[in-house]
């Protein structure tokens, strides 16, 4: 792919709730990516304390508790950085409606350039592939996940392999190729489509 044609600002986001209906947060990463290349130095990640507590549910799949968001910032004492942050950006995500419509009602007048998915990204790539989870394709792409901080289910460790899966990528020529090809009803997609998605945590 020629890696010119892809957006100034483009960041990979993972997000974690509650369990809660609707959810909070009480994790959130991101990953810079610019002109094409990822800027793993520039990586944020950080807890959020959420106003209602969390369901044994959602403890049991991230191994978040109560306790250990004790002392991290609420959601308001952050928004604002984070939505200056993602204003006028691409972000990528792994079954990238859910991260979306999470932070887009945390953040009522945030409106990213565009909205990449790497779920429907690897189905379109890999359509004989079973299953297009992320602890499928990792298995399936054979990725080296051993410098990667963090535990699964865990936002930062989820972002840097949901970052690894943009290597699918390098099937399209251009940055427009690639999202035309992967059309996902979300922000900056010129065509949108009907698909299943995948079953989540909310």
């Amino acid at each position: 792919m020629n890696l010119s044609t892809w957006p100034d600002r483009l960041l990979v986001v993972d997000i974690e709730g509650n369990g809660t209906t609707p959810p909070d947060l009480v994790e959130l990463a991101a990953i810079p990516i610019v002109d094409g290349r990822v800027r793993p130095k520039q990586a944020e990640s950080t807890l959020i304390r959420p106003p209602r507590p969390f369901t044994a549910f959602a403890t049991r799949v991230h191994r978040i508790t109560n306790y250990n968001v004790q002392t991290a910032p609420a959601w308001e004492a952050i928004a604002d950085k984070v939505q200056a942050d993602l204003d006028g950006a691409w972000i990528a995500a792994h079954n990238a409606h859910i991260d979306y419509g999470v932070l887009a009602r945390h953040l009522p007048t945030w409106k990213p350039a565009g909205v990449l998915d790497t779920l429907r990204l690897a189905r379109a790539v890999l359509p004989s592939l079973p299953k297009h989870g992320l602890d499928a394709l990792i298995t399936h792409t054979g990725i080296d996940m051993s410098g990667v901080p963090g535990q699964r289910h865990r936002a930062a460790f989820d972002a840097h392999a949901t970052v690894l899966l943009l290597n699918l990528a390098a099937s399209f020529a251009t940055w427009d190729d690639l999202v035309a090809a992967v059309p996902p009803r979300l922000p900056g997609v010129p065509t949108p489509a009907p698909d299943t998605e995948e079953p989540t945590l909310w």
